[in-house]
């Protein structure tokens, strides 16, 4: 018989990310310019249809059947072969493996749609929904089994508690290869359409993120508690370290560097949320907001035009979490986890940081080829034409507001 405090639990928390993939479309459809607010949160919302329909056929089998301490799994699942209603995820049997299933879906589907916010305007609708399938089987999949399926970085000893490797570091690094092949926008200079709506985006993404965070935990323990209160630590921190920098950097106290700095402490805490003590989550954040701060102004004096700083938040976010996830991790915090180099684990330091670096170089040289391969079959970069009309009306035909544009 399942537990049903851990069945309840797991259900919820996968509604909270399922939830983190709209909020994420209104961060985006806020901080875009009028003329692409549909575009870029048709973007996210087709994951959730797209990404569904792949993980239901050849997703959830490649990430979680057989291929142990390899790089990718078997065809054993495919269209969810031998899964029941009373399937357990694991030899416990906490919760059906349906909920599992689930709870990983939502992860599949708001990677992705991450990296759209670097290319917005730039990139036509028929090459998106190419990119959107090859991107997961190539990049996200075997790094999913390879991290959390008993793959080949699993039996290395490699840890990341929700994605800082297989989320952020991989979407944001695919981000910035975007950004190379479809180079800039034809006006860099439009600013966000509605800081109310990138507001209810951030809010969105922020609760959605307990979920993301506490429910990697897979159960509900004093893991799962921390996990949830390192979230909100260091979003918090990064938050106001990026809007101190920001007030004195610009002279004023703007609202969208603060939200910005949370989703940057979001994205920071991410892989060590399980795995670090409440003071090192400070820390996580305050590191969080000043790194990603200057990683975005860094990119803005290389004129790299990734427009929703994808690179500089989740790409860096990511990476750095996962290096300081090879710090600051305490098995006193954690039994399953790994000591860090502050308590003498110099090793596994060593290995969180030659794989998120191959990670993010692998994802970075992978998009650029694949974005060549699919220009082959169509157009990957919207015409000068329809960029200035807006991709609502070019290629959607449809407005967010009935007024202006």
């Amino acid at each position: 018989m399942f537990d049903s405090g851990a069945t309840g639990f797991m259900l919820l928390s996968t509604s909270l990310v399922m939830l983190m993939t709209p909020g994420l479309a209104f961060f985006y459809g806020g901080l875009a310019c009028k003329r692409n607010i549909v575009g870029i949160m048709m973007q996210s919302f087709v994951s959730l249809g797209i990404t569904t329909i792949l993980w239901f056929v050849i997703g959830y089998s490649l990430c979680f059947s057989g291929g142990e301490g390899g790089i990718i799994g078997n065809l054993d699942k495919l269209f969810l072969n031998g899964v029941t209603p009373m399937s357990a995820f694991s030899t416990d049997g906490r919760f059906p493996e349906i909920v599992f299933i689930s709870y990983q879906m939502m992860f599949a589907i708001i990677t992705p749609a991450l990296i759209t916010g670097a290319f917005v305007n730039r990139v036509t609708f028929k090459a998106y929904l190419i990119f959107l399938v090859l991107w997961q089987i190539f990049v996200y999949y075997p790094f999913v089994h390879m991290v959390w399926g008993g793959g080949l970085l699993a039996s290395l000893g490699v840890l990341d508690f929700a994605g800082g490797i297989v989320v952020h570091a991989t979407a944001g690094f695919a981000a910035l290869a975007s950004v190379f092949f479809v180079g800039s926008r034809w006006d860099k200079a439009s600013k966000p359409n509605s800081i109310p709506l990138v507001a209810l985006g951030t809010a969105l993404l922020w609760f959605g993120w307990y979920g993301f965070n506490a429910g990697s935990e897979l159960n509900v323990d004093g893991i799962t508690a921390i996990a949830f209160l390192n979230t909100d630590i260091s979003a918090s921190f990064a938050a106001i370290t990026w809007l101190i920098i920001a007030w004195i950097k610009q002279g004023k106290p703007k609202f969208v560097e603060l939200l910005t700095g949370s989703v940057a402490g979001l994205a920071t805490i991410t892989p060590a949320a399980g795995y670090v003590s409440m003071h090192s989550a400070a820390l996580i954040g305050i590191f969080g907001g000043t790194v990603c701060y200057f990683a975005v102004h860094m990119k803005n004096k290389m004129g790299w035009d990734d427009a929703l700083d994808v690179w500089g938040v989740h790409g860096i976010g990511g990476v750095l979490g996962t290096i300081l996830l090879g710090v600051f991790a305490s098995t006193v915090v954690n039994p399953a986890g790994a000591n860090g180099l502050l308590y003498g684990g110099t090793g596994f330091f060593m290995i969180q940081l030659v794989v998120v670096t191959g990670a993010s170089i692998y994802a970075f040289f992978f998009t650029y080829i694949m974005l060549v391969a699919i220009n082959v079959i169509t157009p990957v970069k919207v015409s000068e034409a329809d960029e200035q009309l807006g991709l609502d009306c070019s290629i959607h035909g449809e407005s967010a507001y009935d007024i202006g544009l």
